[in-house]
């Protein structure tokens, strides 16, 4: 079994930190009422009432493979689906529970679907797995943080036995990782109070993945400090901020970058939610990607198919852009990471060995000022074209006007003359290519 060392998660989160960009995809029977993942919790619904989703289930219109090549036509390298959410509902067909999608009318296993589908597509597979359970009946109720039942009297002195529950998924775990192949990611979700760490047996839940499964990584849900010098066993391999960007890298007590993951929604929610239009523009996404990278991070967006599962017509649509402007500046992406050059007031940095991608959103008053950069420049192009990008002194140097930039500044513009204001070449986002004198 592989250790948790700094080393360790580094090796084993290479292709991860590569790929950049991913997919989650929220999916359940949840669906059907149209209002979230949390319709349950948040409606105070009672199991018995919460089964006609689970009578009426459906998707006739699931098709895994359409799902890959909407995820990989993105640009995205992996993926992480909902194999159980907090409802308790699974997508596979576990032989520890009846409620699970091989006994719905869909009477199919859509975990093996879009497994079998994502290696088609050569794409990481990646599975999300809910501590919580509000269909199991040894999961606390009364009382709990956002248990249905959590303030129903009727719960009040209801007993249960956590440790049946600690086996149930436990067992659960196991089956993922034992009848479907190799799995990439194993997605937890979520500690609070105190149901965390070794409440789960988080200790001995890791080390039966890692038995199972060598290579694959593990968030940090489990409710470990991957900050420690010396992370606990289950602290995981990389953070998940959710649907906020750090202000920088994310390192631990020595100064090391971890790996990390921001997950966020294309609209404000991440199961379906018919009446939630508040979708991102395909720039905002793009610019919150390259925000991750020019911190080291990953950015995991997130599908919400419908109850007949079919992926948002709007979510498509953001996608393909998505995927379109990465066609054109991939490589200022895959395999970059935060650049040894601090990020600039006009943009963002990212970095890939001696290669420097300068990363502009809107266009800048006159020439765009490199900070410290002089000499530093062997040539600028921008990459989408391979058009050349002018590198230049500053405009008015002669004029006695110098003092208002260090003289250890250089600068780039897209034409002459250099001081003139110009249209970004795409608005979505223009990537420039720099690269840089090896002696600099």
């Amino acid at each position: 079994m592989k250790t948790n060392s700094y080393e360790a998660i580094w090796d084993r989160t290479k292709w991860f930190r590569e790929a950049r960009f991913g997919a989650f995809i929220h999916f359940g029977i949840y669906a059907i009422a149209g209002r979230g993942e949390w319709v349950q919790s948040a409606e105070k619904i009672s199991k018995e009432k919460y089964r006609q989703y689970f009578d009426e289930f459906n998707p006739d219109s699931y098709d895994a493979d359409e799902w890959a090549k909407v995820i990989k036509e993105a640009g995205m390298k992996y993926a992480v689906l909902t194999a159980k959410h907090h409802d308790g509902f699974c997508l596979f067909d576990s032989q520890l529970t009846d409620f699970k999608s091989t006994n719905t009318s869909c009477k199919r296993d859509l975990i093996k679907e879009y497994i079998e589908a994502l290696r088609r597509a050569d794409l990481k597979v990646g599975i999300y797995y809910s501590l919580l359970d509000w269909d199991h009946p040894d999961y606390p109720a009364y009382g709990d943080r956002q248990h249905p039942m959590r303030y129903n009297e009727d719960f009040k002195n209801k007993s249960h036995d956590f440790d049946k529950y600690i086996a149930y998924f436990h067992g659960q775990v196991k089956e993922l990782c034992t009848n479907y192949g190799k799995i990439d990611i194993m997605w937890f979700d979520f500690s609070y109070w105190e149901m965390k760490g070794e409440a789960w047996k988080a200790t001995e839940l890791v080390k039966m993945i890692r038995e199972l499964q060598p290579d694959i990584i593990i968030d940090n849900r489990l409710g470990g400090n991957m900050e420690l010098s010396h992370p606990e066993i289950y602290a995981g391999d990389f953070d998940g901020p959710e649907q906020c960007i750090p202000r920088d890298m994310v390192v631990n007590e020595q100064g090391q970058s971890l790996p990390w993951e921001v997950c966020m929604t294309l609209n404000n929610s991440w199961g379906y939610c018919g009446m939630d239009k508040a979708y991102k523009l395909p720039s905002f996404v793009i610019k919150c990607l390259v925000d991750c990278v020019s911190k080291n991070g990953n950015l995991l967006v997130n599908i919400g198919p419908d109850a007949r599962g079919r992926i948002p017509k709007q979510s498509k649509t953001i996608l393909s852009e998505v995927g379109d402007w990465l066609r054109d500046n991939g490589e200022s992406i895959y395999g970059c990471g935060a650049s040894e050059i601090e990020n600039p007031q006009w943009g963002r940095f990212t970095q890939k060995e001696n290669t420097l991608y300068a990363h502009l959103f809107n266009p800048v008053l006159g020439h765009i000022n490199m900070k410290g950069m002089r000499d530093k420049i062997q040539k600028a192009r921008v990459v989408a074209d391979g058009s050349e990008v002018i590198v230049t002194d500053f405009w008015n140097l002669d004029n006695g006007v110098s003092k208002m930039d260090s003289p250890e500044d250089v600068y780039l513009a897209f034409g002459y003359p250099v001081a003139n204001t110009y249209d970004l070449p795409d608005p979505r986002g223009t990537v420039i290519k720099l690269e840089l004198k090896v002696n600099r």
